[in-house]
């Protein structure tokens, strides 16, 4: 009786990994040029700052989706073989926007690009079992680093690409740059066995989560955009409960559902999710109003500034993102989530209700991006890292992915708000925003975080009891 020997992995070397790494730096590049060329491209596009906050957000949306099931597919059907079919629909979304001619078919350009979410996820499947533990922790060290840094290149050179050439070539050329490193990956790297099992997909899940997103989008720019009667503004709140229900109940009694509902019945995860949704809600404001306030013409309140020093104003930001990221774990292993949370909570809400009053130089607003983005970071990484260890170990995957999700969908309806309140403060004859509607951006910005306070008494007195 012969027995089946299942031969091991084969080894990769360095260009395999290198080709994973450039692929991650190409794809950081193409996810964060939005953001300092948002203001051009609702010049370009003729289009106010709710409809411009979409063009960042479905890219969030798609993103908050893929997340979840982009591992299981990996692990299903081979990491190789998924990854490869992902980059397909990035490239193609990535050169519909680079040839796209108004904003819907931008929008469409940027969901298909949201996938690019899966890649990591895909990318550590491989390195797993294609290297061995120690330097596979290497590997995927390299690939998030290289990651943070498209997204840093990407913000400095969107300006310039924008100037000289034309927006179009900014999602042009990193998607190029995927395609091409995408062959490379697909040479190099060897392939790698499914697993086989018995779980099935969420997708009655996954259809229902992003049509429940994108209808509070919608839904956000369309009330602020429009003079709707209130029962349209009823009808549309109705649609978006009646998805968020559907998805919830269909979640609750799936075999293998996208988000297991029922983790947030343990107090470690609720309140972390609540906190994590809290925290980043506020800071996708930020992210929002600032490379707003820096495009307003200098003639009134605002400074002018090009897309290219929009860019350069915005890195500092971006450095101090990446950093915390690993300050977080090593913050959350010393004092704990809760005080690395309450500290985050205070620098950010201190930061923006002083931003609303004092916000005559583009230094404060480079130093509020600063502020906020490193204690957004450390709040949301000591959060994750927090939950990860307080959950069972087999639960470990299911509460980060929901932490994940969250973390998302705070951005992403973070955006959506401050470019809301941007509309509806918009001077009717020119569109300009008022300098009002920032600095009440900034003030709500800041009340959102310190929320985040409240929740962290309440979430003590429940542990109490």
């Amino acid at each position: 009786m012969s027995e089946t020997v299942l031969s091991p992995p084969v080894r990769i070397g360095r260009p395999s990994i290198g080709g994973l790494g450039i692929l991650a730096l190409a794809l950081g590049a193409l996810q964060s040029v939005v953001e300092p060329a948002l203001p051009l491209l609702q010049r370009e596009l003729g289009v106010g700052p709710a409809e411009g906050a979409l063009v960042a957000n479905t890219l969030l949306i798609t993103g908050a989706v893929v997340t979840p099931i982009a591992g299981k597919l990996g692990d299903r059907y081979g990491g190789k073989r998924v990854l490869v079919r992902l980059m397909a629909v990035v490239s193609a979304g990535g050169l519909l926007a680079g040839l796209a001619p108004n904003l819907p078919v931008l929008l469409l350009g940027q969901v298909l690009q949201g996938v690019m979410v899966g890649a990591l996820p895909l990318s550590f499947i491989l390195v797993r079992k294609h290297l061995p533990p120690g330097r596979s922790q290497v590997a995927i060290g390299l690939v998030m680093a290289l990651f943070t840094g498209g997204g840093m290149v990407g913000t400095l050179v969107a300006g310039p690409i924008a100037e000289r050439l034309s927006w179009h070539w900014m999602f042009a050329l990193p998607t190029i740059a995927i395609i091409a490193t995408t062959v490379a990956v697909t040479r190099l790297m060897p392939h790698d066995p499914p697993i086989p099992s018995d779980d099935r997909i969420d997708w009655p899940g996954v259809v229902l989560l992003s049509g429940t997103l994108l209808a509070v989008m919608l839904g956000l720019v369309t009330v602020t955009s429009a003079d709707l009667p209130p029962f349209a503004v009823g009808a549309i709140a109705v649609v978006v409960a009646a998805l968020a229900t559907g998805w919830v109940a269909v979640e609750r009694r799936a075999a293998s559902p996208m988000v297991d509902l029922r983790m947030l019945a343990k107090p470690a995860m609720w309140s972390a999710s609540v906190l994590t949704f809290v925290i980043t809600t506020s800071f996708g404001m930020v992210v929002f109003l600032i490379p707003q306030m820096f495009a307003v013409s200098a003639d009134g309140y605002g400074f002018g500034i090009s897309t290219t020093d929009i860019g350069l104003f915005l890195m500092p930001g971006a450095i101090a993102g990446a950093v915390s990221d690993s300050v977080g774990g090593i913050a959350v292993r010393r004092f704990g989530p809760r005080a690395v949370v309450i500290v985050g909570s205070v620098v950010t809400a201190a930061t923006m209700i002083a931003l609303a009053s004092l916000h005559t130089a583009a230094w404060q607003l480079a130093l509020a991006k600063v502020l906020t983005a490193f204690a957004a970071g450390v709040g949301t990484t000591a959060l994750l890292a927090g939950t990860a260890t307080a959950v069972e170990a087999r639960e470990t995957g299911i509460a980060t992915s929901l932490l994940v999700v969250t973390r998302v969908i705070g951005v992403a309806l973070g955006v959506q708000l401050g470019g809301a309140i941007l509309a509806a403060g918009a001077d009717p004859m020119t569109g300009r925003p008022a300098e009002s509607a920032f600095v009440t951006g900034f003030a709500v910005a800041g009340l959102v975080a310190a929320l985040s306070l409240l929740v962290v008494r309440v979430a003590k007195k429940g542990t109490q009891k």
